[in-house]
């Protein structure tokens, strides 16, 4: 088997350029997936009495033989439509003599193409949860030591109150969890596809089957794939499937990516990569490169899952187009995930938190984003009205007087008592809240 094109290359794509996922969904891993859906068929025909054991061992053979050229056969794949035609002649072929007829028999190129498609998707989502499984190790990490560390809340980007960044990174391994359980659903359900040339199976019955449908399970056995209720030609369940989760994953993974991006600004400085990349002209800057490749895979995906979806509507018994219109973005949404695991992994693994900064980004309020806390303790005594109308004036205050509200509290006469204004005593629930989080697996 010939190595992968130059287009294979992922020059443009350092988000999954080198990655085990990568790798899993290359030209040639296609081409492996395709040439182990052939063999199988066959295989599976032997199971039932419909094909000589010999043929099947020989078809097997040839197809592990990798005397097969991707290039080659994508150039051809342009006068059929699909690579399936040229690789079914080049594969006979390399069978030969009286057990080449076997190959591909009762099949058509959606069942070949459909069934590869599942292998690499399979095997690209195992890849993923690895990762997936390592990063939520890595946030349960982050999330225990530092259950306690106070930092700013931020809604609309503004500081709102404190909470903690264990909580923020128990948030986040909860998005991971839930990415790691939708893949694995979506990878136990992956069917092999049989159905010939309209779903019907009707071919197999012309040679000899007396019951075709006991086929696809045998069939799916042999791959390691579900046994098909129904042949799935324009029945899109499991790419849409697979749509949904690769794009939840992204999503998911992004999130991360983009709360770190903020956090790790310079004015911000609350976190940092393990190990940034570095500027082709300022040597002083470490990049966020992980979560910034993280970031853009999240962008990429809804756009590719939205192309899998509109292929839902695929008409007729096996459609023109919609059909076709699968491959590429099924292919980069697995590629975009794999790699944006990979990167999310070694990015929890390295993060560095730095809790000083939180605890001081906590004052650049002068105090006020305890505001909520102070005016539930001023209402009873004031009333709710002059409680607000009070913290409105010394908000006010702190900024053109420059003095905080720690300060300005003890001058007012309408208070007798001193109220709590230290930050980190306002985190409410969010350590309990951390812990129910982490009991989670």
């Amino acid at each position: 088997m010939t190595s992968a094109p130059e287009s294979d290359a992922g020059l443009l794509a350092p988000g999954w350029a080198g990655s085990l996922a990568a790798a899993a969904t290359s030209g040639a891993a296609f081409l492996r997936a395709l040439l182990d859906a052939e063999a199988a068929l066959t295989r599976a025909q032997a199971a039932l009495g419909l094909a000589p054991d010999e043929a099947a061992a020989a078809v097997t053979a040839a197809a592990r033989s990798g005397e097969f050229d991707a290039g080659d056969i994508a150039l051809r794949a342009r006068a059929g439509g699909n690579p399936v035609i040229p690789l079914v002649a080049d594969l006979t072929k390399a069978v030969g003599g009286e057990y080449g007829s076997y190959v591909h028999r009762g099949a058509t190129s959606q069942d070949i193409l459909d069934t590869a498609a599942m292998l690499v998707a399979v095997r690209t989502l195992d890849l993923v949860r690895a990762d997936l499984a390592r990063t939520e190790a890595a946030l349960a990490v982050l999330a225990a030591e530092h259950r306690d560390t106070a930092m700013p809340g931020r809604t609309l980007t503004q500081h709102a109150v404190p909470t903690t960044f264990g909580l923020k990174a128990a948030g986040w391994r909860s998005l991971v969890l839930d990415a790691r359980d939708r893949v694995t659903s979506v990878r136990d359900c992956l069917p092999a596809q049989l159905g010939g040339a309209a779903g019907t199976l009707a071919a197999f019955t012309a040679y000899g089957a007396t019951d075709p449908t006991a086929l696809p399970a045998v069939y799916a056995r042999e791959l390691g794939l579900k046994a098909p209720d129904l042949p799935w030609h324009t029945l899109r369940t499991p790419i849409a499937d697979l749509a949904g989760c690769l794009a939840f994953a992204a999503g998911a993974l992004g999130k991360i990516a983009t709360d770190v991006l903020t956090l790790a600004r310079t004015e911000i400085a609350e976190v940092a990569e393990g190990s940034g990349g570095g500027s082709s002209a300022m040597p002083h800057k470490a990049n966020p490169v992980r979560s910034t490749l993280i970031a853009a895979a999240a962008r990429r995906a809804p756009l590719l899952a939205a192309t899998l979806y509109g292929s839902v509507a695929a008409e007729d018994e096996r459609p023109a187009g919609a059909w076709h219109a699968e491959w590429e973005p099924l292919r980069d949404l697995l590629r975009l995930v794999g790699g944006a695991a990979r990167d999310a992994a070694e990015l929890t693994e390295g993060l560095r938190v730095n809790a000083d900064a939180m605890r001081q980004h906590l004052d650049l309020t002068h105090g006020l984003i305890v505001s909520e806390r102070i005016s539930a303790e001023l209402a009873p005594v004031l009333g709710r009205s002059r409680a607000k109308e009070l913290l409105t004036e010394l908000a006010r205050r702190t900024y053109t007087e420059g003095r905080s509200l720690q300060e300005l509290l003890p001058e007012e006469p309408e208070l007798k008592e001193s109220v709590d204004l230290d930050p980190t005593h306002y985190t409410g629930a969010a350590g309990t809240l951390t812990d129910r989080a982490l009991e989670r697996r």
